[in-house]
């Protein structure tokens, strides 16, 4: 009989909006989780008007960093790989974060293209289906970009459009709350990246839509009507159409304070829900998906899987 080693690795994606952090014990095809945590940061804080991070956000980053670097050195890690998005891609001062980080973990963190963060969002959302429910289309609704992904087994298309939570807030949104105008500029906007992304990728062609990530999760638990967060519940739960276009309209009706008081709603997704739920109704339209499966394996799961090869 051939024993497998178990590998403890962490993975840490460093998005738009927020931090994340999952260390796992893998074994061959066996995963067991071993610690996983989120700090929302907003990195990207106005990166898509200047192209440049603000001096605060790298502050905010970097402490959270520091804090990760003391849970991976306490839980014995053997491997990190850290991969930092679409804000990081777009900053002409990235080296400023990339050099922090290097001094704080002994590694730099890797700036990969939207095609990478396409094929690792896949790899760990579609790990808990079966190859009968593909092909798949996985939509990552980040704070930056938003990643549609198509494939069955493997990737076979991919695109990564700048259509995140927060640079959609940031470039529509700015009042804090939405008026009409604003709304129709948006729908506009987003509508146009999605047909840009459909001559890509065949977003009508798919069996089953997985959405992951903040916005996504945030939309299934108001759908489900839990009192507060609960990623158990979350995950895997499938969502109708209908309920993701009255979740829209809801959070754009919404004050911030009405948001902020909802038991399942982050803090850090109170200003930037409203544009993030709006990119995935108009997904919701633009495919004619009846529902989507809500997961909260992603991109953090695939970076710990790729550890083990």
């Amino acid at each position: 009989m051939v024993e497998t080693l178990v590998m403890r690795v962490a993975a840490i994606d460093c998005g738009t909006n927020s931090i994340r952090l999952l260390i796992a014990d893998i074994d061959g095809a066996h995963f067991r989780e071993i610690h996983r945590e989120m700090e929302i940061v907003r990195l990207g804080q106005g990166v898509d008007k200047t192209g440049q991070f603000h001096p605060d956000a790298i502050i905010r980053t970097l402490a959270a960093v520091d804090k990760f670097a003391v849970e991976i050195a306490k839980r014995g890690v053997e491997k990190i790989r850290f991969c930092a998005t679409s804000a990081t891609r777009d900053a002409t001062n990235r080296d400023l974060f990339i050099d922090g980080v290097r001094e704080r973990l002994g590694i730099a963190p890797e700036v990969i293209p939207g095609e990478v963060e396409a094929a690792l969002s896949f790899q760990g959302a579609t790990r808990d289906f079966p190859a009968t429910d593909g092909p798949f289309l996985v939509i990552d609704i980040g704070g930056g970009s938003t990643e549609f992904v198509f494939g069955t087994t493997t990737v076979e298309f991919a695109k990564s459009m700048n259509i995140g939570c927060v640079r959609m807030s940031e470039r529509h949104f700015t009042g804090g709350d939405a008026d009409p105008g604003q709304i129709a500029a948006a729908i506009e906007d987003i509508d146009e990246a999605i047909a840009q992304a459909a001559k890509i990728v065949p977003i009508t062609q798919a069996k089953t839509l997985i959405a992951v990530a903040g916005t996504a999760t945030t939309v299934a638990a108001a759908a489900l009507d839990l009192p507060t967060y609960d990623r158990y519940a979350i995950h895997l739960s499938r969502i109708p159409a209908e309920k993701v276009h009255s979740a829209s309209k809801m959070f754009l009706r919404s004050t911030q304070e009405q948001r902020a008081a909802l038991g399942y709603m982050h803090p850090g997704r109170v200003d930037v829900i409203s544009a993030g739920t709006l990119v995935l109704s108009r997904i919701m339209h633009a495919t004619g998906a009846t529902e989507f499966v809500a997961s909260e394996s992603d991109i953090l799961d695939g970076m710990a899987w790729s550890l083990a090869k």
